[in-house]
């Protein structure tokens, strides 16, 4: 059981993180979820609910509220999707692209203030090792 303690520092870091950048989002007015969305759909074609979800990792049916709410904001606009009338595909509006344009870039700056005490060398090995430990998982499950 010699990977308890990096489980422990895993999941430490993870709510560390978590932490700290939902504070800042929050400050610029929107939750985690709603900023995911809008970072996911900035500068993209517009996705279905799927797969939304799958480059969100946010499941199917939390984000059907989240999307309606953000569609009432009129920050999302919805679209019959052209191959199946049964499916819709979600887009950024203008007040979204604009909202985007706004948060994105000063929540990049907000992270990268953490990141910089970080050397070129520190971010590659911690990457390498995350990437490391994905792999392992990954294996796992298939």
């Amino acid at each position: 059981m010699n990977f308890l303690p990096v489980l422990r520092e895993l999941v430490r870091t993870y709510q560390a993180f978590e932490s700290y950048s939902s504070t800042h989002i929050r400050s610029l007015g929107l939750s985690s979820v709603q900023f995911d969305v809008i970072a996911t759909l900035a500068n993209q074609e517009p996705m279905t609910y799927k797969e939304l979800s799958e480059k969100t990792l946010i499941s199917k049916t939390s984000l059907t509220g989240v999307i309606d709410r953000m569609v009432q904001k009129g920050l999302l606009g919805l679209e019959a999707h052209e191959n199946d009338g049964r499916s819709q595909r979600i887009h950024l509006t203008a007040k979204g692209q604009k909202v985007f344009s706004k948060v994105f870039p000063a929540h990049m700056d907000y992270l990268e203030q953490a990141f910089k005490r970080l050397s070129t060398k520190e971010l590659k090995a911690i990457e390498t090792n995350l990437q490391n430990l994905k792999l392992i998982f990954m294996k796992e499950k298939s």
